[in-house]
């Protein structure tokens, strides 16, 4: 089924996201995670793209097939660009539409040192119109957000103003960058909606379960910290299984209140722990 399809049909639509193994011989480990995700009765999962956007060794394709074959959960696969040439993504491209994938993630991935970075695509608006001239509308493109502006923007009308650019490439829903503060979430659909972008947007929310996140995701996504999650990690940070239980249901009361606040979607970066993502949906699943 195509995504957007979904977002027509019900709401919110509630999705989650799950990486690639490193080495080959790793991979049924992620087959046993979506085993255990059925019961969450997810409308899709998002595969990610190999490490540093590289083709070399790259299983994206392969598991988001095998996740519709054995599990009947429909797939989103990433797709960056910043290190591809128009060949290779074009290669992708009929990776995809042979094994029956129906949607993609145009991405233009992260910027890793010391490694190249091919000149074909800059951004990933480009990417979306070379996905969609090539393919023959066997795909469903969908783009990223972010609720705070990339940090590469002067400012979030600047970020704003560059996405619509993405919906003029063909990008139909959005996935937003993880966020800590529902504040922000809403402020920034509001202002998206006024700037002319009607497309749906999901939530991304990735429950913080240990202090190893902390740093690294912060970095990361640039996303802000409210009062209330640095005062859940000032007290619990050296306390592991106590951090566990609050990531847990600071998470699960973010997505209830998007979810009662009308949310389109709520998409879950579960890093590949199935324990992390049954525990948020049975505090949410009342509300899907």
């Amino acid at each position: 089924m195509k995504i957007p399809e979904m977002f027509q049909q019900k709401k919110p639509v509630f999705s989650m996201e799950i990486f690639p193994p490193k080495k080959k011989a790793n991979i049924d480990s992620i087959y046993e995670t979506v085993e255990k995700l059925k019961v969450c009765d997810p409308d899709f999962i998002s595969v990610t793209y190999g490490a540093g956007g590289s083709m070399t060794d790259n299983y994206t394709c392969e598991i988001a097939s095998n996740i519709k074959k054995r599990f009947g959960i429909e797939t989103l696969a990433h797709l960056t660009c910043i290190n591809s040439s128009r060949e290779d993504v074009k290669e992708m491209i009929g990776r995809f539409q042979a094994a029956d994938i129906k949607n993609v993630l145009t991405l233009r991935g992260d910027i890793v040192p010391d490694q190249d970075i091919k000149k074909d695509f800059h951004h990933a608006n480009e990417l979306a119109i070379e996905v969609q001239r090539k393919c023959n509308d066997d795909l469903e493109i969908l783009g990223a957000c972010y609720p705070e502006g990339h940090y590469e923007s002067k400012s979030l009308d600047e970020d704003i103003q560059n996405l619509k650019y993405k919906i003029g490439a063909g990008v139909k829903v959005l996935i937003s960058q993880l966020f800590f503060d529902n504040q922000l979430f809403y402020e920034f659909v509001g202002k998206a909606r006024m700037m002319g972008i009607n497309v749906p947007v999901s939530a991304g929310i990735m429950p913080i379960i240990n202090s190893r996140q902390i740093e690294r995701t912060v970095a990361l996504s640039g996303a802000s910290l409210p009062h209330d999650f640095t005062k859940m990690i000032g007290l619990y940070e050296n306390k592991p299984e106590e951090l566990f239980e609050a990531g847990i249901q600071y998470a699960s009361d973010q997505i209830r209140d998007l979810i009662k606040s009308g949310v389109d979607g709520i998409h879950l970066y579960i890093m590949n722990n199935p324990k992390v993502a049954l525990r948020v949906y049975d505090n949410i699943k009342d509300l899907l």
